[in-house]
């Protein structure tokens, strides 16, 4: 059973940062690309950033400077590093994983529950 799990989401004025992590656990054969998606109300889902098992990242326009992807040593855990935020970015953040089961089987991909990130002043 697969399972993504992810924290680090919350309150922050203007200008501030947050760092949300996403876990996967359960037993899969390989782990590809992780990303970041949000959906403010009434917005549709958005990709943030994405990060792929070579290390290679994409950006939105919108984050680009601001925000940064990375995984964690263990490459089953990636972080979201954002910096300077802004009103505009409040919505709730969910992480999105490529994950390949077992060998035979094709990849799927896999959300997590969200966490909400609030900028306000």
């Amino acid at each position: 059973h697969v399972q993504l799990v992810e924290s680090g989401g919350g309150f922050v004025h203007p200008g501030g940062s947050l760092r949300l992590s996403c876990a996967a656990s359960g037993t899969f054969f390989s782990l590809n690309a992780i990303a970041w998606y949000r959906q403010a109300p009434g917005k549709e889902r958005e990709l943030v950033a994405r990060i792929s098992s070579d290390g290679s990242t994409n950006y939105a326009d919108s984050v680009k400077g601001r925000f940064t992807i990375s995984r964690g040593n263990d490459k089953n855990t990636v972080f979201l590093q954002m910096n300077n935020l802004k009103p505009e970015d409040t919505a709730v953040y969910f992480c999105n994983a490529n994950i390949r089961r077992y060998w035979y089987e094709p990849t799927d991909h896999y959300w997590g529950q969200g966490t909400q990130v609030t900028v306000s002043s």
